[in-house]
């Protein structure tokens, strides 16, 4: 059995490394993201600090290590949007399934809720069965289906 996730905030400085490592296999290897080529980690730090800002950045520590991130974004730059962001949540491939992405969304749509969001959208490409799961244990429902939204790893995917 493993300890529970320590969920925190995330900092630049320290994080950034670690979050673009969890993240580059999901660029590289998956069409979870449309990202074609992982940030580095000074580019992962600037996306923490710019997330923090507004919305939320945190992280999971396992066993001393961080295993996973959850962050939320604009949902769109229009200003009578700005009550709706777009949360993600990414974890490392080996810890998934495990509770860590439970343990950040739980954290980060509280943290959003308490920051006065009061519409989270996700979307998710498809096929990604573990991430439907977890998006409507969290009470997401689907409210569309876009085709062909994205072409990676020689596939069109729908959203």
């Amino acid at each position: 059995m493993i300890q529970s996730p320590v969920v925190r905030d995330a900092d630049p400085v320290d994080d950034g490394a670690a979050c673009a490592a969890i993240y580059q296999p999901y660029v590289r290897e998956s069409h979870c993201t449309f990202e074609l080529e992982p940030p580095e980690p000074a580019e992962m730090a600037a996306r923490i600090s710019i997330a923090s800002e507004t919305h939320a950045w945190l992280v999971a520590q396992v066993e001393g290590s961080v295993r996973g991130y959850a962050y939320a974004a604009p949902h769109n730059t229009r200003d009578a949007y700005r009550w709706a962001c777009s949360p993600s949540v990414f974890v490392e491939r080996e810890w998934s399934g495990l509770g860590v992405g439970r343990a950040l969304y739980s954290a980060l749509l509280d943290r959003l809720a308490e920051l006065g969001y009061l519409t989270a959208t996700a979307g998710i490409a498809l096929p990604n069965d573990s991430s439907v799961v977890l998006h409507e244990k969290f009470g997401f429902n689907q409210v569309a289906h876009y085709k062909r939204m994205g072409y990676k790893l020689g596939k069109w995917h729908d959203v």
